[in-house]
């Protein structure tokens, strides 16, 4: 196959020229800028819950390392001859976290916050996964040619960034239907039967009756055309990697993980194995969308893949509304909804692409009326 020359034909990144340090630089001073600002406002910028276990000495030491390191890379790119406004972005955020505090910025003793946005949760989450996957989608790409910064990857950092901003929001949207519908409704002994059985028991409990009811909502939002608007946002990017699933609507967020977590309220699972459940999912969510080369082999069918579920992202046409099921892919096997051959999709996205670019855009589309379609052209 023949690639017409330019600029995507070159590397993304090589050795030597200072981008990879430029790109640390910024990325770094960035974070470190971020996370200054929840240790001087931890009461507007943090969770409660997370603010709770983090050990806060230990989060200083890697500040300070990371501003470090951002200040560094920053004055390597200029070494190297890369790009200036990476280098001076980079120094310049660096220094930017130090004149706000740096890893020695004081924090109130006492913090009590009922409104909050989660700056926190982001700076932890982007670090801990960009950590985890850039690397895998290096060392196992299931398309090695695909950039890190593709197209669109702009609009899913924001969904990213925005998603974790209103943790509180989305947490108290998703709980309340499963408390004004079942409050009162579950006998208390029930919930302690099942909150006395074994760890490993309410985690697969949870995991196989939340995707339960998750299946039944990822079909709605398929077949009924007003939440498929809200949905496509999600189906609407042409690559697939670990951001790309961030790509989600709130209002898609909302219906699903509302119904999804209807079965665990009423159980009354324990914060324990409900921790780990949503701490596995949470992993998951990301590896399942991740730009990977992974096949789980004989547990292909127990616990949902890249493989599995690139396939429901799919633009073939034999795999649209396929693979409805998030964790769990004996579901769409029971429902006869299942398309696992034996290759990797060739493209992804939205066949008539309906979905606009860019996430305010994306965010106001699934609320205006359609656009009626055209007549056909007459027959000649």
């Amino acid at each position: 196959m023949t690639h017409a020359s330019g600029e995507e034909d070159r590397p993304e990144f090589r050795f030597g020229e200072g981008k990879i340090s430029g790109v640390l630089s910024v990325a770094l001073g960035a974070l470190c800028v971020l996370a200054v600002l929840c240790f001087r406002y931890p009461e507007l910028l943090t969770t409660p819950d997370l603010r709770a276990v983090l050990p806060l000495d230990a989060v200083r030491i890697v500040l300070f390392i990371a501003d470090a390191l951002a200040l560094g890379f920053g004055a390597l790119c200029f070494a190297l001859g890369g790009s200036r406004r990476l280098a001076f972005g980079g120094i310049a955020l660096s220094a930017a976290a130090i004149a706000l505090g740096g890893s020695w910025v004081e924090t109130p003793d006492a913090v009590s916050s009922t409104r909050y946005v989660g700056v926190d949760w982001f700076v932890l989450d982007l670090l801990v996964l960009a950590l985890i996957f850039l690397p895998l989608e290096r060392a196992l790409a299931l398309r090695p040619q695909q950039r890190v910064f593709r197209p669109g990857w702009r609009t899913d950092l924001v969904y990213f960034f925005v998603s974790h901003l209103l943790v509180q929001v989305t947490v108290l949207l998703t709980l309340t239907p499963a408390r004004v519908l079942l409050s009162g409704t579950i006998p208390g002994g029930f919930q302690a039967s099942v909150a006395a059985l074994p760890f490993a028991v309410q985690f697969v409990l949870a995991l196989v009756l939340a995707d339960l009811f998750q299946y039944a909502a990822h079909r709605l939002m398929h077949a009924v055309p007003v939440l498929w608007r809200f949905h496509a946002v999600h189906h609407s990017s042409t690559a697939m990697d670990w951001l790309a699933g961030s790509r989600l609507h709130l209002v898609d967020i909302v219906i699903t993980r509302a119904i999804s977590f209807l079965p665990l309220f009423a159980l009354g699972i324990a914060n324990a194995p409900l921790t780990a459940y949503l701490v596995f999912v949470s992993f998951q969510a990301v590896l399942i969308h991740a730009n990977v080369k992974v096949r789980f082999g004989p547990l292909r069918w127990w616990i949902a893949s890249p493989e599995f579920h690139h396939w429901h992202h799919s633009a073939e046409a034999q795999a649209i509304d396929r693979n409805f099921a998030v964790h769990v892919p004996w579901i769409d096997r029971l429902f006869g909804t299942a398309y696992l051959p034996d290759r990797w999709p060739e493209r992804y996205g939205i066949q008539d692409a309906p979905v606009p670019d860019g996430w305010l855009a994306q965010l106001v589309w699934p609320l205006r009326r359609p656009r009626p379609l055209p007549p056909p052209a007459p027959r000649v």
